[in-house]
């Protein structure tokens, strides 16, 4: 069993961090992969897990790449170097955040795209609705919305998962948003935003949804086709915050919407309407999208590993300690399949990786597929084994799904709520089949990694 890292950096013992110009000057730059910086771009868009992997092969834990993306000029597959890099102040190595390809569609200034005081401001804001009460005041939209998908989807015909989990928790995320309970009603504007919602987080799994993020690669400003369709996107939001402020009533709500209007920044102003809009979308669209995929991979590496899906049913139809199996389900599905596979920082001082060094200003990310897949670490690593989490924790530098430091994911905790609801539904009520014995491949979009197929999934039962 592997021992772990601390969240700090003094058990680290590989050399790294913080150098003097001196002291880095000693140490070599990092091997660079050898291909065109064109190719380098197309397969670290559209092939992370081939490109990430096969460099580790054939350069080791940290490599130069040449994808024209300044943000990921570097990366490393250490869990040291992880460690040092995502618990390291802001003045030594802040987020690259403001330069994530998610830019382009909800601006630098939400709480996901925004770094410094103005990203802390944001956090401490809004945290309070993602944890401890706020949970628990979710937990019955989560399983309402659960029963409700689940109760009508069709027997013994595939269907992908991945949208039916995001038909859950885009209600989910929306009832702590906005406010709204249940399915939104037909004709408001609540209804339109959620129906817009979906079909444009649909429409980025087409190729020529593909096509426009790759217009945006390397562009902090939505270009060509995106601007569009980014309005679409833009003006049910829109719709709802005029609303709301005509109501009148936001001092007695408690949503999340109603909160961003009534904030005052430090100089005792309201915000503007585009930067509520930026926060609801980040929000939005990262509060739901990324769980239901988690989910989708869920499902796909549990039907294609018999002994895991059985383990789970039997445990959760009374044969076993359900919840802790339900746990310890969803951390190898994130350990094997995480949604978000990259998180990154550019260093403000020279910065030692292992036995290289990078000059002050370098993009390094850090491979959290890398990360997740070590021998050392976890044994047979490329197996799915739940029961590896029975006599272990997550640890800082080990276990990234949801990344680290000042800049772990906000709805952490809501993720995982909204998880151990579905999954244990799921396999207390449904009797589950893959299509195909072949495992689903991964499709990079934008910053995340999901099933290309969607988690196709057959149900042969409903109890």
């Amino acid at each position: 069993m592997a021992t772990g890292l601390s969240e700090g950096t003094e058990a680290l013992g590989r050399g790294g961090g913080p150098l003097g110009p001196e002291a880095a000057a000693q140490l070599p730059a990092p091997p660079t992969v050898p291909l065109p910086s064109a190719i380098q771009l197309l397969r670290y868009r559209r092939r992370q897990i081939e490109f990430v992997f096969r460099a580790r092969r054939e350069l080791g834990d940290v490599f130069a790449m040449r994808t024209g993306d300044p943000a990921a000029e570097v990366m490393t597959g250490h869990p040291e170097d992880a460690a040092r890099l995502l618990t390291a102040p802001p003045e030594q190595a802040h987020s690259t955040a403001g330069e994530s390809p998610v830019r382009p569609i909800i601006g630098p200034s939400s709480v996901l795209t925004a770094i410094g005081d103005r990203h802390l401001r944001q956090r401490k804001l809004l945290l309070p609705h993602f944890h401890g009460e706020a949970i628990g005041r979710y937990t019955e939209a989560i399983a309402a919305a659960t029963e409700r998908e689940i109760s009508s989807w069709p027997l013994n015909q595939p269907f992908p998962l991945a949208p039916r989990m995001q038909g859950i928790t885009l209600d989910v995320i929306m009832a702590g948003i906005f406010g709204i309970e249940g399915r939104p009603r037909r004709g408001t504007v609540e209804q339109r935003l959620r129906a817009t919602t979906r079909r444009m987080v649909e429409l980025t799994t087409k190729p020529a949804g593909q096509l426009v993020e790759l217009m945006n690669a390397r562009s902090p400003e939505p270009v060509g086709l995106s601007r569009p369709l980014l309005r679409i996107l833009e003006r049910p939001f829109d719709q709802m915050i005029e609303q709301r402020r005509r109501a009148g009533d936001l001092a007695e709500r408690r949503d999340i919407l109603s909160l961003l209007l009534g904030a005052r920044t430090e100089g005792g102003e309201t915000l503007t309407a585009e930067e509520v809009r930026a926060e609801l979308l980040a929000l939005v669209l990262a509060g739901h999208e990324t769980t239901a995929n988690s989910l989708a991979w869920t499902w796909e590496r549990l039907l294609r590993n018999p002994a895991a899906h059985e383990r789970l049913r039997d445990a959760v139809r009374g044969e076993g300690d359900g919840d802790a199996v339900v746990e310890q389900t969803i951390l190898e599905a994130m350990r094997s399949r995480p949604v978000v596979p990259l998180t990154g920082r550019r260093v403000q001082v020279p910065w030692q990786l292992g036995p290289y060094a990078v000059p002050a200003g370098t993009g390094i990310l850090v491979s959290i597929l890398l990360v997740h897949h070590r021998e050392d670490l976890y044994p047979e690593p490329f197996e799915f084994r739940p029961q590896r989490w029975a006599e272990r924790k997550p640890r800082g530098g080990e276990w990234l799904a949801f990344g680290g430091g000042i800049r772990r994911c906000l709805g952490a905790s809501l993720a995982m709520a909204q998880q151990r609801v579905v999954l244990e539904a799921m396999a207390r009520r449904l009797d589950l089949e893959c299509d195909d014995p072949a495992p689903e491949r991964a499709l990079h979009r934008n910053i995340t990694m999901i099933p290309a197929r969607g988690g196709r999934v057959i149900v042969r039962c409903r109890r």
